[in-house]
């Protein structure tokens, strides 16, 4: 009976001894997925990378005006997948005769995230209107 009850304790501190050694199970984070974007019109760019998320995607980069009296900012819209714009941001400072960077956080906040992402070089105005001098779309990769 004794030497049952050794062996049964033995396999009970052998199995336990294995599994405070084993390594912790790590939870795998993946990056979100990222593009690269560039607005360029003349002399004159927004450029930078959009990263998606679930809910929402940040645009950001770098956009320079050559002339102190021609400003240049940036627009961002997110997209559902029929095209139908979701929310609107602007770059919180616009660029006069620089460059500057610039970070948007874009709300899309539909199932899924945006499907597209529509980006503006505009003429940087304080008020409205804004005029939008060139814009692309990129899809989510």
């Amino acid at each position: 009976m004794r030497t049952h009850l050794a062996a049964a304790l033995s396999a009970v501190t052998l199995t336990t001894g294995m599994l405070l050694g084993a390594p912790a199970a790590t939870a795998q984070t993946s990056a979100y997925p990222t593009s690269a974007f560039d607005v360029t019109l003349g002399n004159t760019y927004t450029r930078g990378t959009i990263t998606w998320y679930n809910r929402s995607v940040t645009v950001a980069g770098e956009h320079k005006s050559v002339d102190p009296a021609s400003c240049r900012g940036t627009t961002a819209f997110t997209l559902d997948s029929a095209g139908n714009e979701l929310r609107k941001d602007y770059s919180l400072y616009n660029v006069c005769g620089k460059s500057d960077t610039f970070s948007i956080p874009v709300d899309a906040n539909v199932p899924g995230g945006a499907a597209f992402v529509r980006i503006c070089l505009d003429d940087g105005a304080k008020s409205a209107p804004v005029t939008y001098l060139l814009c692309k779309r990129y899809g989510r990769p």
